[in-house]
C-alpha cells in the first residue's frame, strides 16, 4: 500500500464551530518533556507556556508555584500534581 492510498483512506476530522479556548492543553506540554524530570527543569523549559485551567489561562510557572514536588518520575505524576493545583472543571472559552 502506498502513502497516497493511506492518506486517502484517513477520515477528515472537522473542528466544531464556537469560541476559541485560550492556552495549551496540559497533555501537549507534557508530551514535549522527557520523564523523569525535575520541577526546576520544567519551569526552565516550559514555565512561560500558558495552559488551560478552570480559572482561565495561566502560565505553567505560576501554577507550579503551588506544587511542592521536586521531581516527577513520569507524566502521570506531573499531570496529577498540576491538576491538584488548578482543580478540575470546565475550561472557559474566549467569547
Amino acid at each position: 500500500m502506498s502513502d497516497d492510498e493511506s492518506e486517502e483512506e484517513a477520515p477528515a476530522v472537522e473542528l466544531g464551530e464556537g469560541p476559541d479556548v485560550a492556552g495549551a492543553p496540559l497533555a501537549r506540554v507534557t508530551a514535549r518533556l522527557t520523564w523523569g524530570i525535575e520541577h526546576s527543569t520544567i519551569v526552565d523549559r516550559e514555565g512561560e507556556t500558558v495552559i488551560r485551567t478552570p480559572d482561565g489561562p495561566q502560565e505553567l510557572a505560576a501554577v507550579l508555584e503551588d506544587v511542592d514536588e521536586p521531581y516527577f518520575a513520569d507524566r502521570h505524576e506531573f499531570e496529577a500534581a498540576v491538576r491538584e493545583a488548578i482543580g478540575t472543571g470546565p475550561v472557559p472559552t474566549d467569547d
